[in-house]
């Protein structure tokens, strides 16, 4: 029976000036109905390619993407996708970024006081409400990527695709949101495909950790369970031994592919 989420077979290749490079190399995998799975390897192994390649942003070479039994073969508005970059428009407030999407996708299906209703209701999702009226040039990284999190999850998606989200944000704020996530994912139960290099995230957010070989050629070298029981705090898990077993194996693995790739050996 077939995954919610089902990445059969994904190679992928490109070639400039008549030279060629393999990126991915039959990357299969499953993700289930409410899953958060992370995808974690060193830079370069092509982990932004494969999501961009489930968000239909890219055609892959070989293989095929499977979301809830239909191909996925274009962008689509059932797989949002929330990049490091907030990518929010200027010139427009935190409301009007956010309602663009929701008009765009449920024009049709909910009446304008429906749909008015539904952006603020994102807006106080993640917990921004007191900022609707400002653009972004006149609230924080923290706070952009808090309203293209809203803007994403108010297209009601399938799949939630975050591409390193957290990665231009300074600890704290990097924390706070990582925390807000956790809450929306418990709320909502939705599906998500994260792409990052932190081990810490990927352990407290994760249900399962997808640990890339590096490239060319890359692959998935092994999949980490993530028994820590939810909800989670991350003040509680420091000292808990399945997290630590759990960053142990993923620093393992890490460290192993890139001596192996770099050529170095052990003293």
């Amino acid at each position: 029976m077939q995954s919610y989420l089902s990445i059969e077979k994904i190679g992928m290749s490109f070639e400039r000036a008549g030279a060629r490079s393999e990126v991915l190399r039959e990357v299969t995998l499953h993700i289930e109905r409410g899953e958060f799975v992370s995808v974690i390897g060193h830079s370069g192994c092509g982990k932004s390619t494969l999501l961009n390649i489930v968000a239909g942003l890219l055609t892959s070479t070989t293989g095929e993407v499977f979301l809830d039994g239909e191909v996925v073969d274009s962008p689509g508005p059932e797989r949002a996708v929330v990049f490091q970059n907030h990518s929010l428009l200027p010139w427009l407030t935190a409301y009007e970024n956010i309602r663009l999407g929701v008009d765009k996708v449920f024009r049709r299906t909910k009446t304008a006081a429906e749909r008015h209703e539904w952006t603020e209701h994102n807006l106080d999702l993640v917990q921004m409400t007191q900022a609707a009226n400002k653009r972004p040039a006149e609230i924080s990284g923290g706070m952009k990527q808090r309203v293209g999190i809203a803007r994403a999850l108010a297209m009601e998606p399938k799949v939630l695709l975050l591409d390193e989200p957290f990665g231009a944000l300074d600890a704290l704020t990097r924390a706070h949101l990582q925390d807000s996530v956790m809450d929306i994912h418990a709320k909502l139960g939705n599906t998500v495909l994260m792409i990052t290099h932190d081990v810490d995230e990927a352990i407290l957010l994760s249900d399962r950790i997808v640990m890339m070989n590096s490239g060319p050629a890359a692959t998935i070298g092994e999949v980490l369970e993530v028994p820590l029981p939810r909800p989670r705090r991350r003040l509680d898990l420091a000292a808990h031994p399945d997290y630590i077993r759990c960053r142990a194996a993923v620093m393992e693995f890490l460290y192993a592919r890139h001596r192996r790739g770099s050529g170095l050996h052990a003293a």
